[in-house]
């Protein structure tokens, strides 16, 4: 069972059964990017501090970083947006995750916003 939590930078952070933490952008991200086009992935192996840049996304509207919600180490990248940056905006939820990371605090997680939490403030956004 995987339990998801959300940034207020529009970053989704899924807890795995195995203890790792899967990172990508939002369905109302990506929708206010625009088609992506291209993403710059961490190394694998990085150990990066919360608020590093972990990422960096182009859509044909804009570019910009995806700042690393917690403090951890990057243990798999989604190889697959290198050449399909597109399965960000198929599958932002599903394909078109970011990486994978250990997390040193897995309370820094979970103090993130829930669903519902996310869901009223991004309704106050629009």
């Amino acid at each position: 069972m995987s339990t998801m939590r959300y940034t207020k930078e529009h970053e989704w952070l899924r807890i795995e059964a195995d203890g790792l933490v899967t990172v990508g952008i939002t369905d109302f991200a990506q929708g206010h990017l625009g088609d992506v086009v291209f993403v710059q992935l961490p190394e694998v192996g990085a150990a990066l501090a919360k608020g590093d840049e972990a990422a960096v996304i182009e859509s044909v509207k804009t570019a910009g970083e995806i700042m690393m919600p917690t403090a951890g180490s990057v243990v798999e990248v989604n190889g697959v947006l290198a050449d399909e940056p597109g399965k960000v905006n198929e599958s932002p939820l599903g394909d078109g995750w970011f990486f994978k990371m250990k997390v040193g605090q897995i309370d820094e997680v979970n103090a993130l916003m829930d669903e519902a939490a996310y869901n009223a403030y991004i309704a106050d956004l629009d």
